[in-house]
């Protein structure tokens, strides 16, 4: 079947509607650097809105002949693009949301990362520069207002669920939005979509119309999970770990929906972190929901972090079935303990800046064979360092499901090896297990061939 394309140029939108003549002339000059196949790729991701698949292969292999170029004019810039997904158009003209996340992924592709990796003001082996690094690309992107209280609810899940589930995540983003909270999720469909298009009639309802709908991606997974069309601020970060460490900077509370493989990593990221003795006071709301069908989901995740992390990483969140209003509640008392904890400690509302994040939350994981089989999976060490090794683990399967080069590292060498204590590979080997027979490590239809192999020192 052939592909229907077009080419156009785009005009810029908001931030880019002012350039100095450096900045033109940067822009033009490094869009077609060595960064510039990142650039290509996250930009037709986006323009990919709405045609949903969950393999990144897949998606450059589609629009092989695609291209986007930077003109420069005499006060700003424009965008050329070539062979793009007709569906981003609208009677020829660009749909003006996808135009806006097409300029996002200009701003922090070329722009911002550059500036950051070519700084040495940014030292990205510290924690604490990693930290100023994600704080630099947010602010950036205009996502902090100083004068906002703490609202700002991140949804977590699966972007290959059920219609049921779905339709539930609607309801939460309702409840949510009736309570003036705002939706932070990754910016894909699924549960990443679902709480932001409840959150618009919640919204509404209450006539509030400065809702934020904060979408955070990272070029590997962008592609899986192109940008909803819901999303009013897009951010991309450079690689997995700043993505969630934007996530639990910025949110002021969690709520996680089913997923796969890449919410188990969420959840593992977050428990880790909350896990280290200087987070133990930090009131941080996390919920896990979903309807009743996916109680099973929660049992089996639950069941996991007992037999891996005890009894203190289970003690740091909830588990709500089919109760939206009970979620919103909960999650609204929880925004108010941090607002007053904030308060106290004289933290920033916007950017949570006390949250203690270790290196070991911060080092991008690289998923080769060796480095997955050189994971440190066992029980005899703390357990939030456990639970940095099985973050990694989780990564490194999400990357060989969907993201394009796990899936051609795969294919070139077999599965990944994970090899640790016998009692965590089971338990590992289980939960994975009932992710793949609830079809949630594709999308649906769609046969699923394991990336992994589990083995046992």
């Amino acid at each position: 079947m052939s592909t229907e394309v077009i080419d156009a140029e785009v005009s810029p939108t908001g931030q880019f509607d002012i350039l100095s003549k450096y900045e033109i002339h940067k822009l033009t000059d490094d869009s077609r650097g060595p960064q510039y196949q990142l650039f290509r790729n996250c930009a037709l991701a986006v323009l990919n809105c709405g045609n949903y698949m969950d393999d990144g292969k897949e998606l450059l292999e589609k629009y092989a002949g695609f291209d986007i170029a930077v003109v420069p004019t005499e006060r700003s810039v424009k965008l050329k693009v070539t062979n793009a997904p007709a569906s981003a158009f609208v009677d020829g003209k660009m749909i003006r949301g996808i135009a806006e996340h097409l300029f996002a992924v200009l701003r922090d592709i070329i722009y911002v990362n550059s500036e950051i990796t070519g700084d040495p003001r940014y030292d990205l082996v510290s924690a604490q520069g990693v930290t100023d690094a994600v704080f630099h690309i947010l602010r950036n992107a205009g996502t902090f207002d100083r004068h906002r209280s703490p609202r700002l609810v991140v949804c977590w899940g699966g972007h290959s669920i059920s219609r049921e589930e779905y339709d539930y995540t609607k309801v939460v983003g309702y409840e949510l939005a009736l309570r003036h909270l705002d939706i932070c999720t990754g910016c894909g469909p699924g549960a990443m979509k679902g709480p932001m298009k409840g959150a618009t009639i919640g919204h509404a309802k209450q006539r509030y119309q400065h809702g934020q709908y904060l979408g955070v991606s990272e070029p590997g997974i962008i592609a899986a999970e192109a940008p909803n069309p819901i999303v009013n601020q897009l951010v991309i970060m450079p690689d997995i770990e700043k993505r969630l460490e934007a996530f639990v900077r910025t949110g002021h509370g969690i709520v996680v929906f089913p997923g796969g493989a890449g919410t188990a990593e969420e959840i593992l990221y977050l428990l880790g972190i909350l896990l280290h003795e200087d987070n133990k006071q930090q009131p941080f709301p996390l919920i896990f929901t979903g309807p009743h069908s996916a109680a099973d989901y929660f049992i089996r995740i639950d069941q996991f972090i007992g037999q891996t992390l005890g009894e203190a990483a289970r003690s740091r969140y909830q588990i709500i079935i089919d109760d939206p209003q009970e979620v919103a509640r909960q999650m609204t008392a929880g925004i108010q303990r941090v607002q007053q904890y904030r308060k106290e400690t004289g933290d920033a509302y916007y950017f949570n800046w006390q949250l203690k994040v270790s290196t070991e939350f911060q080092r991008p994981f690289v998923p080769t064979h060796e480095n997955m089989r050189d994971l440190a999976l066992h029980t005899n060490q703390e357990p939030y360092l456990l639970a940095a090794n099985l973050r990694r683990a989780f990564s490194g399967i999400v990357s060989g499901n969907v993201k394009d080069a796990g899936i051609r590292n795969v294919a070139r060498n077999g599965p990944y090896e994970l090899n640790g204590d016998a009692t965590l590979m089971h338990s590992i080997d289980t939960l994975l297990d009932s992710f793949a027979k609830q079809q949630r490590m594709k999308l649906p239809g769609k046969e699923y061939v394991a990336c992994y192999r589990i083995g046992a020192d």
